[in-house]
């Protein structure tokens, strides 16, 4: 009799293990993050947004660059961070055609990739934005902030350059 009993509360041991090991491997499948962005992530893009920033990951194709946009909607507002990264032969030749388009408020930034610059530009609205054009090796990127405020409180021109800065570090730090 002591021997069955032991049987049964070996065999409930076993199918408690079972189930508390199905748990913890079932665990990591259910918590992936929705944002597959292999420079940034959204917890970095929301700190740099000033909120809770909710990003999307386009692959690239043969035609286009892979892109991540980051973006965080507030009341009346719209804030986003765009990442575009291309992998070309001529990298050098696409930076310098890229920075082609700056108005005249471009400067170098050192310790960022290869041939990085803060670009200043206008886009159609009018509005001035700035970018971050470079290259890591074959691989070009273009990182940019847009907002819809006139003057955004937390996009301001002294903020901005600090701010795009800091995603500049991370995504040329993961291209490498």
């Amino acid at each position: 009799m002591a021997s069955k009993a032991l049987r049964i509360s070996g065999m409930r041991r076993w199918f408690c293990e079972l189930a508390i090991g199905s748990l913890i491997l079932g665990i990591p499948l259910s918590a992936a993050a929705a944002n597959q962005c292999p420079w940034l992530n959204e917890a970095t893009a929301g700190g740099l947004l000033g909120g809770d920033a909710v990003g999307t990951f386009t692959a690239p194709t043969a035609a286009s660059p892979a892109v991540c946009t980051f973006v965080e909607t507030g009341t009346n507002f719209k804030r986003t961070l765009t990442i575009t990264v291309e992998v070309t032969s001529n990298a050098h030749t696409r930076v310098e055609s890229l920075l082609s388009g700056c108005d005249a408020g471009m400067s170098p930034i050192k310790a960022i990739g290869n041939e990085a610059a803060i670009c200043e530009a206008g886009n159609r609205k009018g509005a001035r934005f700035q970018r971050v054009i470079g290259r890591v090796r074959d691989q070009v990127f273009v990182i940019a902030f847009d907002t819809t405020l006139k003057t955004d409180p937390l996009l301001t021109p002294e903020s901005l350059p600090a701010k795009i800065y800091t995603a500049a570090e991370q995504v040329s730090g993961n291209l490498f």
